[in-house]
């Protein structure tokens, strides 16, 4: 598993896009707002409450709400994928929601996709 932004990442895996002030060749998270907090905003240590869980990573959203890079980190976390911790603004199971709602996306149009094919070859 990569490490959290937060930590020393080295490789990012999703490049960087933004204006002409950011440096194109540094990796997205050297901007991530994340780098300056608590690593356990971020993930939850082990049984945690779920009262403290969910005021936690509301936190951790409220963080990543504010960051410049959260659409890159976003992405990253959905296509290693992460399975822990709020990456993006999104916990783990959020992630997972909109993984699954990605992959019936994809099915759908190649369904689609199908029958239009069908039509011109024939």
């Amino acid at each position: 598993m990569l490490q959290p932004p937060h930590s020393s990442l080295q490789v990012a895996a999703v490049p960087a896009q933004r204006g002409p002030a950011r440096d194109q060749d540094a990796p997205w998270h050297t901007e991530a707002v994340c780098r300056r907090d608590e690593a356990g905003l971020f993930f939850a240590p082990s049984k945690e409450p779920t009262a403290a869980r969910l005021s936690r990573e509301e936190a951790a959203k409220r963080v990543c709400a504010r960051c410049p890079v959260m659409v890159e980190c976003r992405e990253h976390a959905l296509l290693q994928p992460e399975p822990y911790g709020v990456w993006g603004g999104l916990t783990a199971a959020e992630r997972r929601v909109v993984l699954a709602r990605r992959r019936r996306r994809d099915m759908e149009l190649k369904k689609a996709a199908r029958p239009a094919r069908i039509a011109q070859a024939g």
